[in-house]
């Protein structure tokens, strides 16, 4: 037990030093993975064809994040792909309402965030203040690359979405008792991994507030976890606020998405017939 705070205190002291510098920076590179879940009921869709429509929606949610930040402030980005062409998926996209499409910055010193993003081809900046999450310590520990780790949980709003084709089962008493459920808010665990050898409250997407630097968190059937890390890179990257958009609050965004994702769903399920059963689609996105 001497041994690890001794070896721990030693991390702390040389992190500390790396942190010194007033040109600070650094960069973490995420991979994302979501579960989502897909139900075609009565449909005549062949069951080698909803695999690769199963696959194809899974490689969509797998993705590479980057982190880039000082001692107070960062940028969380997607980083740039190619787009494969052909293929049979017919350029089928989805679209999340997190930072997935844009900049994501945070100043964890004024506990301010912007978040330049596209909705349906508009570009918005949602200008507002950091939720800072109850964290609680706990006293678990593992290494995630070369960096030690420890565990943090906390609870908060879920963003786990449903999307619906083919309308509303008519007659069907418990949907309607499950629509009326889903109107509550749901709250989720979050379990985060922060390392205290680099001392700055960062993490991938909205996640901060802890003593280090979050390097793994797992949410709403979502993990996001840190495969790489660059300390003090020779090309360092411009951190400050993004400025492209309207500029909305979160409140004003959210009822700007659900606006819209109402009409999407006024769209595509309007036209059910009376007995057909049609598709359950469930995203749960980051």
């Amino acid at each position: 037990m001497k041994k690890h705070t001794i070896l721990f205190l030693g991390f702390i002291f040389l992190s500390v030093n790396t942190l010194t510098s007033q040109e600070f920076q650094g960069q973490a590179i995420y991979q994302s993975k979501t579960v989502f879940e897909m139900k075609l009921d009565s449909s005549r869709i062949p069951p080698e064809q909803q695999k690769r429509f199963q696959d194809m929606i899974k490689k969509q949610f797998e993705k590479t994040y980057e982190l880039n930040f000082n001692k107070t402030a960062s940028i969380y980005k997607e980083q740039a792909k190619l787009e494969q062409s052909g293929g049979g998926q017919g350029g089928m996209r989805f679209m999340s309402a997190g930072s997935a499409n844009g900049l994501y910055y945070k100043d964890t010193k004024d506990h301010t965030y912007a978040n330049q993003t596209e909705l349906f081809g508009k570009n918005f900046l949602v200008k507002d203040d950091l939720t800072k999450l109850d964290w609680k310590l706990e006293k678990e520990s593992k290494m995630i690359g070369n960096y030690l780790c420890f565990k943090a949980t906390a609870l908060r709003k879920s963003n786990d979405s449903g999307f619906r084709f083919g309308g509303p089962r008519r007659g069907n008493n418990k949907e309607k008792e499950d629509t009326k459920k889903d109107t509550l808010p749901k709250m989720t665990l979050v379990t985060a991994w922060y390392t205290p050898q680099i001392p700055v409250s960062q993490g991938p997407n909205e996640f901060w507030g802890l003593p280090g630097l979050i390097l793994e968190v797992n949410y709403d059937k979502t993990m996001l976890l840190c495969t790489k890390i660059v300390l003090n890179p020779k090309d360092k990257k411009v951190i400050s606020i993004p400025d492209n958009g309207k500029e909305v609050t979160q409140a004003e965004y959210d009822k700007i998405m659900e606006k819209k994702m109402k009409e999407m769903q006024d769209r595509y399920g309007g036209g059910q017939r009376k007995g057909d059963k049609g598709g359950h689609f469930r995203m749960i996105s980051n």
